[in-house]
């Protein structure tokens, strides 16, 4: 509810304060690039907001209880305001001692709060005080989001006490759709696992293995359940058919080793308390994989606080807090992960990209240098290394990387796609279009139909004068698979415009600049269409425009030059031209009129597929994939049920529950599918805001 109208002046103070923070998130992200000691407990609240803004957990934190340890807010409404949020600032920072110490305020105020009863279930859960850790939990499932996770973890709490079969009772009584029935057989049959009750193991991991074959998580638990039975060749059946849709996925390759070897095997979980932090990940990867990275983040450090060595924890955090922006602290996530995990090789590889997001470039190059040194068949860390390379536009060392890449891939399959489509990116940068030509047709051959890929290709062909009717057709294939990307609905335009079909191509490009209205380039090709049809005054305002969103500085001086005289007159050269393309035997067509913006986009990849295709759903995961540069961040960390907020602060997400029950989190993606960035134009035309970039291998199964 908004605050009181009472004049106290804590609570009005408050009010100010929160309200002012809401006018303007890129000012708060930019008022945190200086150090910033605020002196009063006014300017301690204001910064804590700030910090809350743009995702600086830690610093929120640290400014909220400075605020509320001053003693200035008295106002009981205001004082409840500023505990809650100090307690969800503590608890996404993973400050968990003092999270749950501010818990129990919490729920002396408010005595349903669900965040806080959830807090405490889970510190009396870590604790071994099952009965304690049911009673609390209790409380949480009136929230939808809760109501996934907390039923699943309250039957651990019988299995941590040595009640396996109550726990087994209690998971059955959970209602659930078939979606969710997977997540329950997998935990149930993880619980039983764990108690030595194989066979009944067997049975619930099989059945949700037969629901869902492409979730690493429910993969690695059936196949130890097999394994532990004696029944090995079973267990390397399931192991072998899950490397042949993604290979070398480090648990599954991991596993295949131990069992060949002749090692022990170990159930997936060994505790409740494990078992429960597998529930809490999953969720929070499935949560963040729609949107929901507030409460995600609190799933994640809830997940941590049970298990703090959980390397699919603090991969899927680090991910997410990337994904925010915070590249500092997914720096030392990354780093966090344990050295004896199987998946420390593929943290030590995002965090050299994760230096590059902090302009350590330089180190960054070094890490992987040193990973491929150790191992020249890397693939893994030579396509990040070819990311690195392409993000910061050093093309002719990524054309090296890339190549290095293909060497080692050999016979390339479909997955492999994507490596040539980057490689063809570097030549066609460095003026070996040849080359780059051969790796667009062989990055087709591999994944025919490829939206980057046909984007990227057809254009080039266009802007050379060549295959006109093919390209044409290229093009808009790829802008009928992704009919609301930006950037290709901009290429479209552009060889509209390049064909002499300017009313066409101001049609695409409004429809491009709508999509994309921070580009650069978008808005600079949109300003040049616009003066071809003589609307002159609306070209310079694009060019404006263009000007403002900082383009490369080639670009910046081209667009400053046509502010000062405009565009030369052409329109012989261009009426030629259009008349020879009308001629010629593929002269393309007029453009297709473009698709509404909620046409369907292109289906989920499955996880044989390059991962430039949005995320199997098997595995849900921390946002993902590639995300718009002007993402809008979340407002503010989840604020628990009941507390008293100021009308214009937004409610917590709790509304981001997942679509579809959340399935077990995959620790670890394909890496050699990495994902395409927005693709970018040839390098003669102007280059887009985005630079080229795979993705880094990350550590949720994709596909």
């Amino acid at each position: 509810m908004p605050l009181s109208s009472r004049t106290s002046f804590s609570a009005a103070l408050l009010a100010i304060a929160l309200s002012t923070t809401l006018m303007a998130p890129a000012l708060a992200a930019k008022a945190l690039e200086r150090p910033f000691r605020p002196t009063s407990a006014s300017g301690s609240l204001l910064a804590g907001r700030l910090a809350a803004n743009v995702r600086d957990d830690d610093n929120a934190a640290s400014f909220y209880a400075k605020a509320l340890s001053s003693g200035l807010f008295k106002d009981e409404q205001a004082r409840q305001e500023l505990t809650n949020r100090t307690f969800i600032a503590l608890l996404t920072s993973g400050e968990m001692d003092k999270a749950v110490t501010f818990a129990r305020r919490v729920v002396a105020i408010d005595k349903k709060n669900p965040i806080a009863h959830l807090v405490l279930g889970i510190r009396a859960l870590k604790g071994r005080d099952y009965t304690k850790a049911r009673d609390e939990l209790a409380f949480t499932l009136d929230k939808p989001i809760l109501q996934l996770a907390t039923p699943l973890i309250s039957t651990w709490t019988y299995a941590g006490a040595g009640q396996t079969k109550k726990g087994v009772v209690a998971s059955d009584d959970i209602s659930s759709n078939d979606g969710f029935s997977t997540f329950k057989n997998f935990s149930t049959g993880m619980m039983l696992d764990m108690a030595g009750m194989r066979d009944e193991a067997i049975a619930r991991l099989k059945d949700a293995h037969e629901r869902d074959a492409n979730a690493v998580s429910i993969v690695d638990a059936y196949a130890r359940a097999l394994a532990r039975a004696g029944k090995k060749d079973d267990a390397l059946k399931v192991l072998e058919a899950y490397s042949a849709k993604v290979p070398r996925q480090p648990i599954v390759a991991a596993l295949i080793a131990d069992i060949k070897a002749g090692k022990r095997i170990g159930p997936a979980v060994t505790s409740a308390q494990q078992g429960a932090a597998d529930i809490l990940v999953s969720v929070a990867a499935g949560i963040a994989k729609q949107g929901g990275a507030d409460y995600a983040v609190v799933f994640y450090r809830l997940a941590l606080y049970l298990e703090p060595a959980n390397a699919t924890a603090l991969i899927g955090l680090a991910e997410l807090y990337s994904d925010l922006k915070q590249p500092q602290t997914a720096e030392t996530l990354f780093k966090s992960v344990p050295a004896s995990s199987p998946l420390k090789r593929n943290a030590e590889i995002e965090l050299a990209t994760t230096l590059d997001e902090l302009d350590k470039t330089d180190e960054g190059v070094a890490h992987l240098k040193k990973i491929i040194s150790a191992n020249p068949q890397d693939l893994d860390a030579i396509i990040s290394l070819g990311g690195i390379f392409n993000q910061r536009k050093r093309w002719e060392e990524a054309s090296v990387a890339f190549s290095q890449a293909v060497d080692v891939i050999g016979k390339p399959t479909r997955n492999d796609w994507a490596t040539f489509y980057y490689r063809g990116i570097a030549y066609e940068r460095i003026k070996q279009w040849p080359k780059a030509e051969a790796d667009f047709k062989k990055a087709l051959e591999l994944f025919p139909d490829q939206p980057s890929v046909l984007n990227y290709l057809g254009y080039s062909w266009i802007d050379q004068g060549m295959h006109l009717q093919e390209g044409m057709e290229m093009i808009k294939k790829a802008v009928d698979q992704r009919p609301d990307d930006g950037y290709i609905v901009d290429s479209l335009g552009w060889a509209n415009y390049k064909l002499g079909q300017y009313d066409e191509a101001v049609e695409q490009l409004e429809r491009a600049v709508s999509l994309k209205p921070s580009d650069p380039t978008i808005n600079d090709h949109l300003g040049d269409a616009y003066w071809k049809i003589g609307r002159k005054l609306e070209a310079t305002f694009q060019w404006r425009h263009a000007l403002d969103a900082k383009p490369e500085p080639d670009e910046k001086a081209k667009i400053e030059q046509k502010l000062k005289d405009g565009m030369r007159d052409t329109a012989s050269a261009d009426a030629s031209k259009a008349g020879d393309v009308a001629k010629s035997p593929d002269a393309p067509k007029p453009a297709d009129e473009a698709k509404p913006a909620d046409a369907p986009k292109t289906p989920d990849a499955q996880p044989e597929k390059p991962a430039d295709a949005d995320k199997p759903t098997e595995a849900p995961k921390p946002a993902d994939q590639t995300k718009p540069a002007d993402q809008t961040k979340p407002a503010d960390a989840p604020q628990p049920a009941g507390e008293t907020k100021p009308a214009d602060t937004s409610k917590p997400t709790d509304t981001s529950k997942p679509v579809e029950a959340p399935k077990p989190v995959d620790p670890a993606k394909p890496a050699d599918a990495p994902k395409p960035a927005d693709a970018p134009k040839p390098a003669d035309a102007p280059k887009p805001a985005e630079p080229v970039k795979p993705t880094s291998p990350s550590n949720s199964n994709g596909g």
